[in-house]
């Protein structure tokens, strides 16, 4: 900065020098002929007298073009004023919002939408964009709709939609309008419109239908409408966006499927669930549980139960021993043991007998293992063999099997003829269902 003072200094030096070389040697003259006058003057007054000519003319311009602009300047001054009441209005409606008093943020959201509208009329030129009318609107109609007034929520969403026009200028207002109506879905859905929720959605372009805020909605639209392909669907879209956990996404899957399933009223609609599937969901042994049960429940075929239940038996089979009283695995002994009793040929029957008593080699004390052992013998009509596994199965610590392990016991007897062991099988058959039950013994 010191060097650059002291170069400008130079030059101002430099020039005045110039100058007064130039004024001081200069001996002409000009003459101004005004008839009768003459007037001689020197020519380097007459340079000074244009030079100050030049400069009163410029001031007398620029006064009067400061003074042509005093109504605009005031116009400007007025439009700055009430767009800060604007401003201040819309912030204020917002801070109440957040703070949950809904009435005072409607109240400052209308004040704002009064002042940008008077300024709309009055100052044309001057008026702002219109996307402040709309978010003044969408904060109305928000806290319009935390005190459940529907219809005054309605108008001031439709007045909002009106601001912003199907073709856009900037970003900004296509951000606002895809804001409205996200927000107009997440009211459908707290008012119980599934319908309307997912109409709203729809509506939105391509980018922002697959935000997160948009999944979440579809999956709660699809949801409370009973879609459950659509619902399922979007739950692997947010999975696959890391919206929940893995742990979290899974849940919500089968918890889906599930729902699904217990709408299912015949065997085409049951297989239609399973289609839709993909091969991690068909591995989940609380789904294929839920599946076999439904497919059976509706009459369906053994072999396709079997063959869905087949990947859950090698995964529980290979991960023994386990818990005897895990019910995931209780649930597997009561579904494959129906799925064994329906349209089971010599051959299956012997394969399934082989991977059941292979898998008790390894856990010869798992109660699920010595249970399904028995089942499968009494349906091959091995009745040794049956009454020997469920003997071992009642003879170990209390499990939800044993009931049905002494029923079984009681119908052998029977069979045999000896009549004291099957009253006395049928009686513990009774103790356990009602330990099972958790309900105290009557005596």
């Amino acid at each position: 900065m010191g060097m650059r003072a002291a170069l400008w200094l130079l030059a101002l030096f430099a020039v005045a020098a110039g100058l007064a070389l130039l004024a001081g040697g200069n001996p002409g003259t000009v003459a101004l002929f005004w008839a009768p006058w003459r007037v001689d003057l020197s020519l380097n007054l007459a340079l000074l007298a244009l030079a100050g000519l030049f400069v009163v003319l410029h001031l007398a311009l620029r006064a009067l073009a400061l003074f042509v602009r005093i109504p605009q300047q005031a116009r400007r001054w007025r439009a700055r004023q009430r767009e800060r009441v604007v401003q201040g209005a819309l912030v204020d409606a917002q801070v109440q919002l957040m703070a949950g008093r809904y009435v005072r943020a409607r109240k400052a959201a209308e004040k704002a939408i009064e002042h940008e509208q008077a300024e709309r009329e009055d100052e044309d030129d001057f008026a702002p964009s219109p996307s402040v009318l709309a978010l003044a609107h969408l904060l109305a109609a928000d806290s319009a709709h935390a005190l459940q007034d529907r219809t005054l929520r309605d108008t001031h969403l439709a007045q909002a939609l009106a601001f912003l026009p199907t073709r856009l200028a900037g970003a900004l207002e296509g951000e606002l309008k895809t804001g409205a109506r996200l927000r107009a879905a997440r009211w459908a859905i707290d008012d119980r419109d599934p319908r309307g929720a997912l109409a709203r959605l729809d509506e939105l372009p391509q980018g922002g239908g697959r935000r997160t805020v948009a999944l979440r909605l579809r999956l709660k639209a699809a949801r409370q409408a009973g879609q459950w392909s659509d619902a399922l669907e979007t739950a692997r879209l947010l999975a696959k966006h890391r919206a929940f956990s893995g742990v979290a996404a899974d849940g919500i899957v089968r918890g889906l499927t599930l729902a699904w399933l217990t709408t299912a009223h015949d065997g085409d609609q049951v297989r239609r669930v399973w289609a839709a599937l993909e091969r991690r969901e068909r591995e989940m042994p609380e789904i294929v549980l839920a599946a076999v049960q439904r497919w059976l429940d509706l009459g369906g075929d053994g072999a396709v139960a079997r063959d869905w239940l087949q990947p859950v038996w090698e995964r529980v089979a290979g991960q023994l021993p386990l818990r005897g009283d895990d019910p995931t695995r209780i649930d597997l002994a009561r579904s494959l043991e129906r799925a064994l009793a329906v349209g089971l040929s010599p051959e299956d029957a012997t394969q399934w007998l082989m991977r059941i008593e292979s898998a008790l080699r390894q856990s010869p004390r798992d109660p699920v293992l010595l249970y399904l052992a028995g089942a499968a013998c009494a349906q091959q009509q091995l009745w040794g063999k049956a009454q020997q596994s469920l003997s071992q199965l009642v003879q170990l610590p209390h499990s939800p099997l044993h009931a049905t392990a002494w029923r079984f016991l009681a119908q052998f007897a029977e069979h045999r003829g000896d009549t004291a062991a099957a009253s006395t099988a049928w009686k513990s058959s009774a103790l356990a269902s009602q330990s099972s039950a958790g309900s105290p013994l009557v005596r």
